[in-house]
């Protein structure tokens, strides 16, 4: 292709002054200005031509057009309105992709995947996110559970080592069990912030999340399961029998709370970050049908 790839400094200057286009920082725009760290993306994400691919996110569609080189289909969400001219014209050579107007934490993407991609198809989604909705995006997209084989995506690079946390690391928290508990989680590349355009502040990494056909642990209700786990973090200087204490404050006294500790078998004098997701499910379980939900 004789036109130059959007993802270089001198292309998306272009891009954006011929449209006059102003970063809106409330909506976290940084645009890649990169090809190799792109193709690297998606070489990590596993896309081939038989993939189909959800991006959220666009922005002037460097990431897109990679995209669009590699996958079978692509479908592309984007909330900022004034883009929309700018994607018809940057990715007009590429008749294999759809741009669609919408915000993501508002949209059935479960039902965009119905109309756009085939029955069969192994369908990924791969974006840039912006810094400050990753995690309620990335929640959505898990706890829809949509038939999706992985999501990777390039989030602040602090935020990725907390996604893909182990236990008894100063990062491990109650975001490290949620994202665990549908995905197996890997931080598979950093991302100086030099290649953004205008530069973010801080760096960025990749994080490859698989889907999991069946969580890790069984538990008896999801929504109480991570209400407990995100207890037991609320002060991380604290014990597990003092954060619980304090959650169920005036409702349960520290001994009934001693005894459903005793029951899942964990020593409440433990602080959260040393506990695996199987005693978090353990906990959450005994508590659940000792104490109940109130």
């Amino acid at each position: 292709m004789s036109k130059k790839y959007i993802a270089t400094p001198s292309r998306t200057k272009e891009i954006l002054d011929t449209y006059n286009f102003a970063f809106k920082k409330s909506l976290g725009q940084n645009f890649l200005v990169d090809v190799n760290i792109l193709e690297n993306i998606i070489h990590r994400a596993e896309i081939d031509q038989n993939s189909g691919v959800i991006e959220i996110g666009p922005g002037i569609g460097a990431l897109t057009e990679q995209l669009a080189i590699h996958a079978e289909r692509v479908v592309a969400l984007e909330i900022d309105q004034r883009l929309l001219p700018i994607l018809q014209d940057t990715l007009s050579d590429y008749h294999n992709l759809e741009v669609i107007h919408q915000d993501i934490l508002q949209a059935n993407v479960g039902a965009v995947m119905e109309s756009q991609f085939r029955p069969d198809q192994e369908v990924h989604i791969v974006a840039n996110l912006p810094y400050y909705i990753t995690t309620p995006i990335l929640m959505k997209l898990l706890s829809d559970r949509l038939p999706v084989s992985s999501l990777t995506v390039m989030i602040q690079k602090e935020v990725g080592e907390r996604m893909a946390a182990q236990p008894n690391s100063k990062s491990y928290g109650s975001l490290s069990i949620a994202v665990q508990y549908y995905t197996d989680a890997k931080v598979v590349m950093d991302v100086p912030k030099r290649v953004f355009m205008p530069q973010p502040n801080v760096d960025s990494s990749v994080l490859r999340l698989v889907v999991r056909d069946t969580p890790p642990v069984q538990v008896d209700d999801e929504d109480y399961f991570f209400t407990i786990v995100r207890a037991c973090f609320m002060h991380r200087r604290k014990t597990i029998r003092n954060n619980l204490t304090s959650h169920f404050k005036n409702k349960y006294s520290k001994e009934e709370i001693d005894e459903v500790l005793k029951a899942a078998d964990i020593d409440g004098i433990r602080r959260a970050e040393s506990l695996q997701i199987h005693e978090f499910a353990s906990l959450a379980n005994s508590l659940f049908r000792e104490i109940g939900s109130n």
